[in-house]
């Protein structure tokens, strides 16, 4: 029987996907992407969120099959089907989110993703093969524990472990560092560069930290818009960050273009004021560093940041979802508590990113949804407590028709419904009020076909232009410069920059964003 854990004696393997397409439905997320990475390098994958990457790597793993081209490996074509496939050729992937079952041992969890894994294990022969196997490990897991009782940096580390245990020749690491502290990433990335210089393995890593790819990386391909727009060794930050917002280094940086044009003139008073917000991630850490910024009636404030540098943390902040250590928050002059109230009253509505995930229940119907807002007020319940069920299906069926709002009927699950489709779900319940004051939408359009993107951004600028004060979070700078009036930067919890619209540099923009990328 082979051995599982053969990685001293295993090589590198090479991979090329050579014109790689894929489109779903309308949307086209990868066009012709052709990437190399020869054997032994460690080669990082770059580009703002919606880029592509995760679809490349997902038609290399077998999880999505292209449309057009073909993959690779060690010079041979490689016709991938599924994950196992995948596996069998060597090819291992540690995704963003953790993957092993955490009420079993590191051990456990490591025999049991072995395809040769036997019905009946001996454990005291596979404790003392595992005991040899961590020997020649770059670094150590406690196998005896339960996965659930390890820090986040352990089951990082377990989940590295688990593809050398494998003899994955080829890993792909999808943000591996980002439960990590700089000084655990770099001995991670450390040892598994040393790997890559003795030809054991070959690394693939989609990264947003610049740092890291500086330290460790021996060339970089670059995405935007399911396109390679850069590649090759020795970029510089500033280059790489060009590239993924747009811009080649070679070229004149001009000033963006200005947003559609507003109906009626903007006040200058602020409708919403964050005032030196601090607050902590899940493992306290600090997300928010004394975050400040003012949003006026009738203005968009565009806030781009790469992605984990504390966009997420503020929208939670705004709505209630994540205390605040220090700082305030003002609507209309008045400090807001984030209560179903004080929304009510100050007219505040938010769009958070993934909304079928932070803003809707997937297993409840398209109208019960949309009625989250209203169910208590008239016509849709009589005496705050009684629900029109009628009442509250023709509101869903009439604001699905004039939020265009594809599905079999209000009666559906919101779950059953299209990315697109939920969406304007959602924007159908916060945008249908007659009184907007601020709106707070955070990447409303992310993984959305052209045309459900145009019209939610035609929606958004409606509102702006009705008076509200809108906040437009997004990791896409191209929709930040389109729709905003005022840009402003987030980069590891601070706001770094900000300007009008008619000052914006897009170069300038590129390199802050690129300090947000940076430790």
């Amino acid at each position: 029987m082979r051995e599982a854990f053969t990685t001293s004696a295993a090589k590198g393997a090479a991979l090329e996907a050579i014109g790689l397409s894929k489109r779903f439905g309308a949307f086209q997320a990868l066009d012709r992407v052709s990437l190399k990475v020869p054997a032994g390098e460690f080669h990082a994958l770059l580009g703002e969120n919606g880029a592509g990457k995760s679809t490349l790597v997902k038609c290399l793993m077998g999880f999505h099959r292209a449309d057009e081209g073909e993959v690779l490996l060690d010079g041979r074509e490689a016709r991938i089907r599924n994950p196992r496939e995948a596996q069998a050729l060597g090819l291992g992937m540690v995704y963003q989110h953790f993957t092993l079952v955490p009420s079993l041992t590191g051990a456990e969890n490591l025999v049991i993703a072995r395809r040769d894994a036997p019905a009946v294990i001996d454990w005291t022969a596979e404790r003392r093969r595992l005991g040899a196997f961590l020997e020649r490990m770059p670094f150590r897991v406690p196998l005896d524990r339960e996965v659930g009782a390890l820090s986040a940096g352990e089951r990082q580390k377990l989940e590295i472990l688990k593809l050398l245990y494998l003899d994955q020749r080829f890993m792909i690491l999808d943000e591996p560092t980002s439960v990590l502290t700089p000084a655990e990433a770099d001995e991670m990335l450390g040892h598994l560069k040393a790997m890559a210089e003795r030809g054991e393995i070959t690394v693939l890593m989609i990264t947003h930290k610049f740092r890291e790819v500086m330290a460790f990386a021996d060339a970089v391909t670059i995405l935007r818009h399911g396109r390679v727009v850069g590649a090759g060794r020795g970029l510089t930050t500033r280059e790489m960050a060009m590239m993924m917002v747009g811009e080649s280094p070679g070229t004149d940086r001009g000033k963006a273009a200005r947003p559609p044009r507003r109906e009626k003139p903007r006040s200058h008073e602020p409708s919403l004021e964050l005032a030196g917000l601090f607050a902590e991630d899940e493992d306290g850490r600090p997300a928010l560093r004394g975050v400040s910024l003012k949003v006026a009636a009738g203005e968009i404030v565009g806030l781009a940041g790469i992605s984990g540098n504390g966009q997420n943390a503020l929208v939670e902040a705004c709505c209630g979802q994540r205390p605040l250590l220090a700082g305030q928050i003002f609507v209309n002059g008045r400090d807001f508590m984030p209560t179903r109230r004080s929304f009510d009253e100050a007219g505040m509505f938010v769009v958070p990113e993934e909304p079928l995930r932070n803003a809707a229940v997937s297993g409840m119907s398209v109208a019960d949804n949309i009625a989250f807002r209203r169910f208590d007020k008239p016509p849709l319940s009589w005496r705050g407590w009684w629900l029109d069920l009628r009442a509250i299906g023709a509101t869903g069926r009439e604001l699905m028709a004039r939020f265009r709002v594809a599905g079999p009927s209000p009666d559906a699950p919101i779950g059953t419904l299209s990315g697109g489709n939920v969406q304007r779900a959602v924007l159908a319940r916060e945008l249908s009020s007659e009184r907007i004051s601020v709106l707070i939408v955070a990447n409303p359009c992310f993984g959305l076909d052209f045309a459900s993107a145009a019209e939610i951004r035609a929606r958004i600028v409606a509102a702006r232009n009705d008076g509200a004060a809108v906040l437009l979070i997004s990791e896409d700078l191209d929709e930040v410069l389109e729709l905003a009036d005022t840009v402003a930067v987030i980069a590891r919890g601070r706001i770094t920059y900000k300007a009008p619209i008619a000052e914006v540099d897009r170069g300038t923009v590129g390199i802050r964003l690129a300090d947000g990328a940076e430790e």
